[in-house]
């Protein structure tokens, strides 16, 4: 049976690198990203049978679709790697109530839904691996990124819940936090 490992956010920065590794380690992989064309060009770098697909992780049924696309092409997905985010830096007094939305979204929310939908397949498996990309600044805070330490703070948490939902199922759920140096 083909591994195969989606990653959101893969097109750069960390999902990009995890995605260097994973197909060294023989991972047949989905690149995911907002812009289509840069995910093909970062799943084109890798070479091999990899493909790319283009989601909006804060849309349900984008990423349902996305995810019935990859079973169709790919197989169904054993490892999930979360690594879309967005960070928009500033006092929350200074803070748009959009700007504030949009990284929750994307932070926290698109991670719930990728997981959720990775679900399915993971159970019917009864194996899969699940990594949330989060941030030490989920853990200790920052100043000027209040909003962004909630959302990676809150997937924090929901990484910490989800392995004790599914851990009886054979799932193991981490959450990485990057310190960004």
């Amino acid at each position: 049976m083909d591994k195969v490992c989606a990653i959101f956010g893969g097109s750069r920065g960390i999902g990009r690198a995890v995605a260097q590794l994973m197909a060294q380690k023989g991972y047949r992989l989905a690149i995911i990203a907002r812009n289509l064309e840069v995910a093909k060009a970062a799943a084109s770098d890798l070479g091999g049978s990899h493909l790319a697909f283009s989601c909006d992780v804060t849309k349900e049924q984008d990423v349902q679709n996305t995810f019935e696309e990859m079973e169709k092409n790919l197989g169904p997905v054993s490892f999930l790697v979360n690594a879309a985010g967005i960070n928009r830096d500033s006092l929350l007094i200074r803070t748009k109530t959009e700007d504030m939305l949009s990284q929750l979204h994307t932070n926290l929310l698109g991670s719930m839904l990728t997981c959720k939908a990775a679900m399915r397949a993971m159970i019917q498996q009864q194996r899969g691996s699940i990594v949330n990309i989060g941030s030490i600044v989920g853990l200790k805070g920052n100043a000027g990124q209040s909003v962004y330490s909630a959302s990676k703070g809150g997937l924090v948490g929901f990484s910490r819940a989800l392995a004790k939902e599914v851990a009886g199922k054979k799932i193991k759920v981490n959450v990485v936090a990057p310190d960004g140096t």
